[in-house]
């Protein structure tokens, strides 16, 4: 157990786990201040300025190389015969709550007399490190939410993918912008359109909105381990409201 992050793992994995706990949770959040996140566009019924953007076969082809031409790296995007493309977009998972994986634990079972090991499904909760990056290989019309899914995969998470959002985020007249794609929207077809650059456009994984995670379909334990994470989530932000409007009030203070 890290007495920072209260990362939590088995003893025999813990050589494995590269973690770099900076101090305690919510030290170095984005959202205290130091980068001004405006959430612009977040009705995912109305397209961003890339989803607006009609391109023909032979305008896609030119952007696949323009594209191609622009990237440092072999992360090449791909014309395929059919009119499709192929490529790579880079995900960075920030979530703030913890994520569910398999554990099985092995148990014995008696059947005609011999024992058995016998595999329980079971799940487990960690927190996933803080910056962790994931490129995905998809096509042209990949949806956001295969992506989703995909990303879960590869991280053995079996949450429910409704508890989780794409965002596209970029920066622009030096503020930060976040938008929600909808679940039908094709990330690649946005990653051609933009360009390669990552202030332009980049994606991100984040924990779905409250009021639209069905929670019907969890169980009891879960749903209490929702509630305590959101106590201490609603505990947290308090305190750096009042830490925030304390020292708001000092500098007033000190200019009277």
């Amino acid at each position: 157990l890290s007495p920072d992050c209260s990362f939590t793992c088995h003893y025999r994995c813990r050589a494995l786990v590269q973690l770099d706990c900076g101090g305690p949770p919510g030290a170095g959040d984005e959202d205290d201040g130091n980068e001004q996140v405006l959430e612009k566009d977040t009705n995912v019924d109305e397209p961003s300025e890339w989803e607006k953007t009609e391109l023909d076969q032979a305008q896609v082809e030119q952007r696949i190389k323009e594209y191609n031409s622009q990237i440092n790296s072999n992360l090449f995007m791909s014309l395929n015969k059919d009119g499709s493309y192929t490529g790579f977009i880079k995900v960075q998972l920030k979530l703030v709550r913890p994520v569910s994986v398999p554990a099985t634990k092995r148990v014995p079972s008696v059947q005609a007399g011999r024992l058995h090991p016998q595999g329980v499904k079971r799940r487990t909760s960690f927190y996933l490190p803080r910056g962790t990056v994931k490129h995905l290989h998809i096509l042209s019309h990949t949806r956001a939410s295969e992506v989703i899914d995909a990303l879960l995969r590869k991280f053995t998470v079996i949450d429910n993918p409704r508890k989780f959002a794409l965002f596209e985020r970029s920066e622009k007249d030096e503020q930060v912008y976040l938008r929600k794609l909808g679940d039908d929207e094709q990330p690649l077809r946005l990653r051609l359109l933009a360009g390669p650059s990552e202030k332009v456009l980049s994606f991100i994984l984040k924990e779905n909105e409250t009021g639209e995670v069905n929670w019907d379909a969890f169980s009891l334990p879960e749903l209490h381990n929702f509630l305590l994470i959101l106590q201490r989530e609603e505990e947290e932000h308090v305190r750096r409201l009042r830490h925030r409007y304390a020292r708001c009030r000092q500098k007033m203070q000190e200019a009277l």
